[in-house]
């Protein structure tokens, strides 16, 4: 046998030893734990939307540890997914941009063999239409958008969009800095649908966006908590959970969900495409949907939690909540966002030109 045949054969087995590096200890990307999990999980979820105890036992439990990013809105994370830089195992996005990440291939199929705690949801928050089957995610918190004021700044009944236009509270609005929301109330405001595609209306919402942006202290998606929890401003439009947060901060504060309807909107957990760990996410994600776990996020986030068995975990008196967790049929307090493939660009088009005004 002469030397390059023994070279060959010594390079066949090098070759065969950094394909089971690759198989077993992720050559490189993490390594095999003595439980046999890989040890690390890359997480990417909104700004402060999880107990930070329960990432913590999580990694004692497993011996996984959890590499935690956030991100502040469902475009930033689209935009990282999409550029595939970042080997996100586990992400947290709203409903209509699941829709657009199945449609994008974004998405890996769940394995419900790996997810026996998927029972614990609520059957109301199963096979919605934008993830029928949820093949791709599972709900994680809901709840509704409405404004949340201080009653000693405001003296009037808050029933209506329309009080977000009132010159009388000019430089003590706050609004979300975000266009499928703040678009979305708008439109309701109108009488029209936050999914519209009818540039008509769309054209109207962006004139009274218009006509408001000088009464607002300004656009926020975090920095207006604590400023409304100092006092330093009349009312902001928020989301629920925030809502019943800021409202234990600071009992002067009230929540209200306006009579012309709201957004009802739906938060999950997904494995993107990005994932080199799917067994691992799995894992993640079915330990998040343990009720004593649910119970723990929705108790320090303040949101209402899609886990039902959670419910008995938390206090009375926040189940019992309608603001928090609204009775009865939920959709008929608003509507559902939907992905508005590529008319997004028209509604990015007009934040544009009303940021810009």
């Amino acid at each position: 046998m002469n030397e390059r045949v023994v070279g060959l054969k010594k390079i066949a087995v090098i070759l065969v030893l950094c394909m089971a590096m690759v198989l077993f200890s992720g050559c490189g990307q993490g390594k095999v734990n003595e439980k046999g999990y890989y040890d690390t999980l890359n997480v990417y979820n909104w700004g402060d939307y999880i107990d930070p105890v329960v990432l913590e036992e999580f990694e004692e439990e497993y011996g996984i540890k959890v590499n935690y990013d956030t991100f502040a809105n469902n475009e930033e994370m689209l935009a990282k997914i999409q550029q595939g830089g970042n080997d996100y195992d586990v992400i947290f996005p709203s409903e209509y941009m699941i829709e657009t990440m199945i449609k994008e291939d974004l998405l890996q199929e769940l394995d419900y063999k790996n997810l026996s705690n998927f029972k614990n949801i609520g059957e109301q928050f199963k096979n919605l239409p934008y993830d029928p089957q949820n093949k791709y995610s599972v709900p994680y918190f809901w709840g509704s958008m409405g404004i949340i004021y201080n009653t000693k700044k405001v003296d009037e009944k808050v029933d209506s969009w329309d009080i977000l236009w009132n010159e009388k509270y000019k430089g003590n609005i706050f609004m979300l800095d975000s266009v499928r929301d703040t678009v979305g109330i708008t439109l309701k405001k109108l009488g029209y649908s936050l999914n519209t595609k009818n540039i008509d209306e769309l054209e109207k919402a962006k004139e009274e966006l218009i006509k408001q942006k000088p009464l607002v202290k300004a656009y926020e998606v975090d920095n207006y908590k604590s400023m409304m929890i100092a006092g330093e401003g009349a009312m902001a439009l928020t989301w629920s959970g925030d809502a019943m947060l800021l409202i234990d901060e600071n009992k002067d504060l009230a929540y209200t969900i306006p009579k012309e309807g709201t957004n009802l909107w739906f938060d999950t957990m997904a494995v993107p495409v990005t994932s080199k760990h799917k067994k691992e996410a799995e894992l993640f994600i079915d330990y998040m949907m343990r009720p004593e776990v649910a119970a723990k996020c929705a108790g320090y986030v303040k949101y209402a939690t899609a886990n039902v068995k959670a419910l008995e975990y938390l206090p009375k008196e926040e189940v019992e909540n309608e603001l928090a967790y609204p009775k009865g049929n939920i959709f008929e307090k608003g509507e559902v966002f939907i992905d508005l493939a590529d008319f997004t660009t028209e509604y990015d088009r007009i934040w544009t030109e009303i940021k810009s005004h």
